[in-house]
């Protein structure tokens, strides 16, 4: 039986979920651990309980469904959430130690995907073992964004709109160094993916935090609410498009 492709193709519309989707991650889990104060541990077990089960149901799929997708990546997000800030406040690591142990995760990771498969190209994706791999990657590169984005308003210094400003800057050079340069388009996939999630997660303080603290107030059940809206029009968005593709 011929294998189908499992991972979204990587367009605009897959970045534009991908930011929507890690403010959603941001706000969530910022939401479980100190909006109703179960703690960054409980925070890890109920996120990771999600986590696995969506990853079990998209493993087992036998082709790309957007909605199984993107639950899983926000289930990624959410958790990487609360595994940056089980580092930091919980082991009291700091965020330049927590990033550090994130980064040597993800490059472990990226070395045996590369070691056994002989690429780390991103898109189709047809095996299920380097599904795993991708997975993995993922959930490494959002808790790393996330510590980063933590590292920027919080040792840095900067107000959650700039941290914002400044990752959307770097995601903005990437995307330079894509279509004017010869750089590998797998590597810029990776540096693209990692700092979409400061970019989620610092918006996603600056619609939760206090105004005093440089953020829009709304809180974190309001923004997480904004943001699963967003996120379903876009799968929306996204189901009709694969039927369109399917269809032509």
């Amino acid at each position: 039986m011929e294998k189908l492709n499992k991972v979204a193709e990587i367009t605009f519309i897959f970045w534009l979920m991908k930011i929507v989707a890690t403010t959603l991650g941001e706000t969530m889990g910022d939401y479980l651990s100190m909006t109703l104060n179960l703690g960054y541990l409980t925070g890890i077990i109920i996120t990771l309980i999600f986590f696995l089960v969506l990853l079990s149901v998209q493993l087992y799929t036998k082709k790309y469904i957007p909605v199984f997708y993107w639950l899983v990546i926000i289930a990624t997000t959410t958790l990487g959430t609360e595994i940056s800030d089980f580092l930091d406040r919980s082991l009291h690591l700091g965020y330049t130690l927590g990033s550090l142990f994130l980064f040597s995760g993800l490059i472990l990771t990226l070395i045996l995907w590369n070691k056994k498969f002989k690429s780390l190209s991103v898109y189709p994706i047809l095996d299920k073992d380097k599904e795993i791999y991708y997975w993995i990657a993922i959930l490494f590169s959002n808790s790393l964004g996330t510590a980063f984005g933590d590292y920027l308003s919080d040792v840095v210094g900067l107000s959650y709109l700039n941290g914002a400003m400044v990752t959307a800057g770097i995601i903005l050079i990437v995307v330079l160094l894509h279509y004017m340069t010869k750089i590998n388009h797998v590597i810029l996939f990776w540096i693209a993916f990692i700092f979409t999630r400061p970019f989620g997660a610092t918006f996603g303080d600056f619609l939760t935090k206090p105004i005093t603290n440089g953020g829009l107030n709304l809180g974190t059940l309001n923004s997480s609410i904004i943001s699963i809206l967003l996120i379903t029009i876009l799968i929306f968005i996204s189901h009709r498009n694969l039927k369109k593709e399917i269809t032509k």
